[in-house]
């Protein structure tokens, strides 16, 4: 199978997985009632695929798609002030083609880069249950062992950062305790940087800056141009 098709079968099981009733529902409900913002448009409702490809080296892991952001735009980070900031830091450092211009049907690629997020349906208050994450889990546990590539996982929030451990079956006592900059090396070779989520918890009341999370970018950038 090649990695085309191998990434085509990922998307064909995250959007049929109906593994979290309440999700689904969650999903359908806010797609039908929308915000008044956004009243014309036609939400995406479904379980959100991951972003680029599996042949990347940098994969990025959030915690999961937006109510009126990723879960109406169908594009995993976009629509929302959270896809905002990412997005302007992947273009600031070359890992994607263009500025986000808000619909889901522009030119935007990214470049060596692959987005994906802890839970794939858009859960009440962003707060996914932990049934909800151990399911979702499956699929991005394959998703890592798919990318042959890949050398830099960078995980934005403390959620991400834990489950991540769970599906990599590290001890916490053998890394760092969470915190905006904490990094890693798997046996493998594997490199780990964490992020605070750039969600607008965050970075309205500054504690992620644009500094800090461009920090962040510098260091993933060294790695990837670092020789092996």
């Amino acid at each position: 199978m090649t990695l085309c098709e191998k990434d085509k079968e990922f998307e064909t099981n995250i959007l049929t997985c109906s593994r979290c009733e309440r999700l689904r529902h969650w999903c359908e409900k806010v797609s039908r009632e929308k915000v008044l913002r956004f009243r014309n448009e036609t939400y995406w409702g479904k379980p959100v695929p991951s972003f680029g490809s599996l042949d990347a080296e940098l994969l990025i892991i959030g915690l999961a798609p937006a109510a009126h952001g990723a879960n109406r735009t169908g594009r995993m980070f976009t629509g929302d002030r959270s896809g905002e900031w990412l997005f302007g830091a992947l273009l600031k450092f070359g890992l994607c083609t263009q500025s986000y211009t808000g619909d889901s049907r522009d030119e935007l690629r990214l470049v060596n880069v692959r987005i994906t997020a802890v839970v794939h349906c858009a859960p009440p208050n962003n707060k996914p249950a932990a049934n909800e994450i151990e399911n979702c889990s499956f699929y991005l546990h394959n998703e890592i062992a798919a990318m042959k590539r890949l050398r830099i996982v960078l995980l934005l929030g403390a959620v991400a950062y834990h489950t991540f451990g769970s599906i990599m079956a590290v001890k916490p006592k053998d890394i760092p305790a969470f915190h905006h900059g904490a990094a890693y090396t798997l046996a493998t070779g594997l490199k780990v940087i964490a992020s605070y989520h750039p969600s607008q918890q965050n970075t309205f009341t500054r504690r992620l800056t644009e500094e800090m999370f461009n920090s962040v970018f510098e260091r993933i950038e060294g790695e990837i141009h670092r020789k092996v």
